[in-house]
């Protein structure tokens, strides 16, 4: 692999950039984003060149689509046409069934395998990209690709291989579940009396850290992924129904401990 273009050079298009420099990439990073983007990416060394997308795809033996999920899509309405055959083209959104099939239906020249890493923060742009941002977290692959995935451990992450229909089951509750519960705890003690905030203390800060978020990233989350999101909604506010009716009960210690085994669990 001697070139990337890198389509979305933000958050997790930058930190792409820059893992793959610190991994020991040493060929060409073009990026194609907005103007004012792609001036801090070079400013950053994050990419070597900005190019138009078509000029971008052309050249490159791998085309990175870092973009919000409805922008993926377009993007894949049009990519095909641009790169030569036998381009791997593989993408970072957060769902991945409606893209997978996007893909299915319009690669013909390049081959497509959808990816996700689980990887991120609050704050967007590529001024917060980060070398580091995939060491040590998983990053899954829908299809297998040895150079790709050999990259993928270059970086430091963690390789899981899934089909994308589970991969949108799982990440409704270890990713999009999460995200709903902070902005739902944020506004609810938004709702209480300026008191609250006042004895709020470190739990209460970081339940609410993902309520930081920008909408405008979740809004293609939530629409591509609205019947797995309902599913692990349903599933947790029973847990929270369950645990209303322990509240007095001697059951609540078994509660505690079950949960926190699952909570180890999560942190190995």
């Amino acid at each position: 692999m001697n070139s990337v273009a890198i389509v979305g050079v933000g958050l997790i298009g930058g930190s792409f950039g820059l893992a793959l420099r610190k991994a020991g990439f040493s060929g060409r990073i073009v990026g194609v984003s907005s103007a004012a983007t792609v001036e801090k990416a070079l400013k950053g060394g994050v990419i070597d060149a900005a190019l138009p997308l078509s000029e971008a795809v052309g050249a490159a033996d791998l085309v990175y689509l870092a973009q919000p999920i409805g922008a993926i899509l377009e993007t894949l309405d049009a990519v095909d046409a641009h790169v030569r055959p036998g381009t791997r083209i593989t993408d970072a959104g957060s769902t991945k069934v409606m893209i997978c099939e996007r893909a299915a239906a319009g690669i013909r020249r390049g081959r497509f395998i959808g990816g996700h890493p689980m990887a991120g923060k609050e704050s967007r742009g590529v001024e917060q990209a980060d070398a580091d941002l995939f060491r040590g977290r998983p990053y899954v692959l829908t299809s297998r690709e040895p150079q790709l995935e050999g990259w993928i451990e270059r970086i430091g992450a963690r390789l899981v291989l899934l089909d994308a229909a589970e991969h949108d089951r799982l990440v409704a509750f270890v990713s999009h579940l999460p995200q709903l519960l902070s902005t739902a705890l944020a506004a609810t003690i938004g709702e209480q009396p300026e008191s609250a905030a006042q004895v709020a203390g470190p739990a209460a800060a970081d339940l609410t850290r993902l309520a930081l978020s920008p909408y405008d990233i979740w809004r293609d989350i939530f629409s591509t992924n609205a019947a797995s999101i309902d599913a692990a909604l349903a599933a947790y506010i029973a847990k929270l129904e369950q645990l209303r009716t322990q509240l007095r009960s001697p059951e609540m210690e078994g509660a505690f401990e079950k949960a926190a085994a699952a909570a180890r669990g999560l942190r190995r």
